[in-house]
C-alpha cells in the first residue's frame, strides 16, 4: 500500500482598517518609550517585510515596463495613481492592481489578489541590488526554466500562495483563517510588517507598569590564558528566546494558526530535519531551508552561542563587518593569520565566512550563508557529491580556472598545508551514507543515533529515518529516545515509532501523547492512528488526535494537507471521507502527484480496477513526466495482465527518476519477465553506476547473469559487492 505521510507543508478587504489601526496603536505605545529601539528597527529587513504600495515602498520600475520569460509576459505600469500589472501568456493578459509589496532587498516581490481573500506572488520580481551588481531590473523567479501553467510551481498554484506559504512570517499577529469547506481565506493581522509584537508579544502588562529594572547579563564570553576560543563565564545562558527566531527562520509545518512569540518552537511547529534532498548529505544547505536546520548542527549552537551574539537585536544586521565579528570569540593570533587560512591577508580567501559559511543563491539573486559553520572537506566531495567552499570560491573568483580547479586539487592543497587532519568519526561518515541512501546495518544506524558527539538535530534525523527501513523495531531499541530529555529526539522517536508492531507500539508511545510539546503529541498521535479501538477511547489520544486533525486542517489549502487528512480518515476506517479528501486534494492542487497515487491505491484496495486506471490516467494527463505516476500505472497494468504495456511505463519511471533504485529494479525485472533478460542486465550495468551503491540492484544483476549464463556480467556484479 503506497499511502504515505508527507512531513512538511515546504477578502483582502477583510484585512480591514481595524487591523491597521490596532497595529499603529500598539506600535505607538512602544515608540513612546523606546524611540532608540524603534529607530534601529527601521533599518531592519523586518520593518520592510510587507507594505502597502506607495512611492516610498515600491522599488520596482512601473513606468510602463514589460518583462518576458519564455511565453510569459508582464507589463508594470501606473493607472490613476495605482500600481498595476498585466500578466499572462502571449496576448491573454489579466490586469490586476498591486495589493502589497513583499520584502525589499536584494529583491522585492509583489502580491496580487486573484480570488477574494487569496493573494498570490507574481512570477516576476524586482532585483533591487545596485546596477553594478546586475540589479535594477525585472527578472523571473525561475530564470533558468519555463514554469508552465500546468506546473506546481506556477504562480497561480497553491505553492505560490501568500496566505499559506508566507504570511505568518511577514506580518504581526497573523491568522490565516483558512476554511477547507469553501477553500477560502479570511486572513487577519494586527500589523502589516514584523514589528515589536512579533518578537515581544503584546506586552500589555508591561504597558500598564512600564518601569522595570534593567536586564542584567549574568555572564560573558571570555578567552582565558592559553585559550584560542572564548567560553561562557557566568550563569548558564538561557537561549530559549531563539525559539521566536526559529519560528520564522526555519522550514517547518505549522501545528497552530499563527505564531505566539515566547512560546516553544516545538509547541507550534514540526521542523523539517536535515534530510536529502533538502540538504546535502553532509548537512550543508541545498534547498531553501533557512537557518534553523543548519545552525543547530553547529558547534556554535552546541556551546551556547545565540543569534544576538552576532546580530544586533533590532537592526538584525551583523554587529561587526569582516573577520572582526568572529574575532569577538576566536583568537586573532591563531585564526586571522596566513598559517590558518593560507590566503593573503584581506583577500576573499582570508575571510572566515567564505570558508566556513559559504553562500547558496536562492530566488535568483539572494545569497544566503550556511550557518552550520562546517570545515571545507573537498576529499568528501568526491565520494558524496557535496559542495565545498574551496572549489566553489575559486570557480567564482576565476572563471578561467574552472577546468583546473577540482576536488582533488583542493584536497592536495590542504594536504600540503597540513590542514587535512581533521577527520570525521565513523558515525558522522555513516550519517552521510545514510542520507545518501546507502544501506547500513541496523547496528550502525543506531550507533549514529547514540553518538552524543553529533549534533542533536543530526541524531534526530537518523532516528526519524529508522521509519524508512524494512525491519520492524523493538520497543527496547526506541525506549531511550522516547524518554529522552532532548525534545527533537522525542519528536523523531514518535515519528519512527510507527515501525514498532502493534500492540507494543501503543504502550511505548502512550506517554508521548501527553508530552509537554505539541510536536511530540501530534507525531505520537500520527503513529497510533492505525491502532483502532485500542487507543480510540483513551482521552489522552483523543486530545492529541484532535491536534493532529487541526494541523492537517491548517495545511489543507495545499495537496499535502488534504492528503494527510485523507490518509488519517482512511486509516481510521472512514473510507468515504478519505476518498473525498483525496479528490479535493486533486482539485485544489492538480499537479501534486501523490494525491493521484494514493487515491488509486484506495480504489485498488476496494477492488475497483477501472477507477484505479481512470485516476492514474487523469494524473498522467496532468503530469506526463511523473515517475511515481508512471510506476504506479505500470504496477496496475501488471495486475490486470497487460505486462508489455507495463514495461514501457516502468521505463518512463526510470528515465524520469534515474536515481530511484526501485524504478531501475522493477524495469530490469519487467524486461526479464518479457524474455529480455540480456537487455535487463544491460540496464542494470548502466544504471547501477548512477545511483548510490544498491545491494538490491547488485543481487538482481547476479541473479539475471546466472539465468542468462552471462559469466562476464556475473563476475562484474560480484566485484561490486566487494
Amino acid at each position: 500500500m503506497l499511502l504515505v505521510w508527507f512531513r512538511f507543508f515546504l477578502v483582502l478587504s477583510l484585512f480591514g482598517l481595524g487591523g491597521a489601526l490596532q497595529a499603529k496603536g500598539a506600535q505607538k505605545a512602544c515608540v513612546d518609550c523606546h524611540q532608540n529601539e524603534q529607530h534601529a528597527w527601521l533599518q531592519s529587513d523586518h520593518a520592510k517585510a510587507m507594505a502597502e504600495p506607495s512611492d516610498t515602498t515600491v522599488l520596482g520600475n512601473f513606468q510602463d515596463v514589460t518583462a518576458a520569460h519564455y511565453g510569459q509576459k508582464a507589463r508594470f505600469f501606473k493607472q490613476d495613481q495605482k500600481y498595476m500589472v498585466e500578466v499572462g501568456y502571449n496576448n491573454k493578459l489579466q490586469r490586476l492592481p498591486i495589493k502589497y509589496t513583499f520584502g525589499h532587498y536584494p529583491l522585492q516581490q509583489y502580491l496580487v489578489e486573484t480570488t477574494p481573500g487569496s493573494l498570490q506572488v507574481l512570477p516576476f520580481a524586482w532585483d533591487s541590488r545596485d546596477k553594478a551588481q546586475g540589479g535594477q531590473r525585472w527578472y523571473h523567479n525561475y530564470a533558468n526554466e519555463e514554469i508552465v501553467p500546468e506546473d506546481r510551481l506556477h504562480w497561480r498554484q497553491p505553492l505560490q500562495n501568500w496566505n499559506g506559504m508566507c504570511a505568518d512570517c511577514h506580518s504581526d499577529g497573523l491568522k490565516r483563517g483558512y476554511d477547507s469547506k469553501t477553500n477560502t481565506f479570511n486572513t487577519q493581522w494586527t500589523g502589516i510588517n514584523v514589528s515589536c509584537v512579533s518578537c515581544h508579544g503584546q506586552m500589555s502588562d508591561h504597558q500598564k507598569s512600564p518601569i522595570s529594572p534593567p536586564i542584567k547579563t549574568d555572564g560573558q564570553w571570555q578567552r582565558m590564558a592559553g585559550q584560542d576560543t572564548a567560553t561562557w563565564h557566568g550563569k548558564a545562558r538561557d537561549n530559549q528566546f531563539m525559539d521566536t527566531c526559529f519560528a520564522c527562520h526555519s522550514l517547518r509545518a505549522p501545528l497552530v494558526d499563527g505564531i505566539n512569540p515566547g512560546k516553544p518552537f516545538l509547541d507550534q511547529f514540526t521542523p523539517q530535519l536535515n534530510e536529502a534532498p533538502l540538504y546535502h548529505v553532509d548537512g550543508q544547505i541545498k534547498e531553501e531551508v533557512y537557518v534553523y536546520g543548519s545552525f543547530l548542527q553547529s558547534k556554535m549552537f552546541a556551546n551556547g552561542v545565540n543569534c544576538l551574539d552576532c546580530h544586533d537585536k533590532h537592526t538584525m544586521k551583523i554587529k561587526i563587518e569582516g573577520n572582526g565579528l568572529c574575532l569577538q570569540c576566536h583568537s586573532n593570533e591563531t585564526f586571522n593569520v596566513k598559517s590558518h587560512h593560507q590566503h593573503q591577508q584581506a583577500s576573499a580567501g582570508a575571510q572566515c565566512v567564505n570558508c566556513h559559511m559559504p553562500t547558496t543563491r536562492y530566488m535568483g539573486v539572494d545569497d544566503r550563508r550556511d550557518h552550520s559553520f562546517k570545515i571545507p572537506r573537498p576529499h568528501l566531495s568526491t565520494e558524496f557529491s557535496t559542495p565545498n567552499a574551496c572549489v566553489d570560491c575559486h570557480k567564482k573568483l576565476d572563471i578561467n580556472s574552472i577546468t583546473s580547479v577540482s576536488n582533488r586539487w583542493a584536497s592536495e592543497q590542504l594536504r600540503q598545508w597540513q590542514l587535512d587532519n581533521n577527520k570525521l568519526s565513523q558515525t558522522a561518515l555513516d550519517l552521510m551514507r545514510l542520507r545518501q541512501g546507502q544501506a547500513l546495518s541496523l547496528k550502525r544506524h543506531f550507533a549514529i543515533i547514540a553518538d552524543d558527539k553529533l549534533a542533536t538535530i543530526s541524531r534526530a534525523t537518523a532516528l526519524r529515518m529508522l521509519g524508512n527501513r524494512d525491519e520492524q523495531l523493538q520497543v527496547s531499541q526506541l525506549q531511550p529516545y522516547i524518554n529522552h530529555e532532548e525534545e527533537l529526539l522525542r519528536v523523531a522517536a514518535a515519528q519512527a515509532g510507527q515501525s514498532i508492531p502493534l500492540p507494543a507500539r501503543i504502550n511505548a508511545l502512550k506517554p508521548l501523547l501527553s508530552d509537554k510539546l505539541r510536536a511530540v503529541r501530534v507525531a505520537a498521535a500520527r503513529a497510533l492512528v492505525d491502532a483502532g479501538m485500542s487507543v480510540a477511547n483513551l482521552p489522552v489520544f483523543q486530545q492529541a488526535f484532535a491536534q493532529l486533525a487541526q494541523a492537517n486542517e491548517l495545511s489543507s489549502w495545499r495537496g499535502e494537507g488534504r492528503l494527510n487528512k485523507g490518509i488519517v480518515e482512511i486509516t481510521t476506517g472512514d473510507l468515504k471521507k478519505g476518498e473525498a479528501s483525496l479528490i479535493a486534494a486533486i482539485q485544489i492542487d492538480p499537479y501534486f502527484e501523490a494525491s493521484y497515487v494514493n487515491l488509486a491505491d484506495l480504489y485498488r484496495l476496494q477492488k475497483q480496477p477501472m477507477q484505479v486506471a481512470l485516476v492514474l490516467k487523469q494524473g498522467l494527463e496532468s503530469l506526463p513526466k511523473s515517475a511515481a505516476l508512471n510506476y504506479s500505472f505500470g504496477l496496475h497494468l501488471i495486475r490486470v495482465g497487460q505486462r508489455s504495456k507495463a514495461t514501457s511505463h516502468f521505463n518512463q519511471a526510470m528515465l524520469f527518476a534515474p536515481q530511484t533504485v526501485q524504478y531501475v529494479y522493477t524495469y530490469a525485472l519487467a524486461l526479464d519477465g518479457e524474455g529480455k533478460t540480456t537487455e535487463g542486465i544491460k540496464v542494470l550495468r548502466e544504471k547501477i553506476l548512477e545511483v548510490p551503491y544498491s545491494q538490491q540492484l547488485q543481487q538482481l544483476g547476479v541473479y539475471l547473469s546466472q539465468k542468462a549464463q552471462d559469466r562476464e556480467s556475473y563476475q562484474w556484479f560480484q566485484r561490486l559487492a566487494r
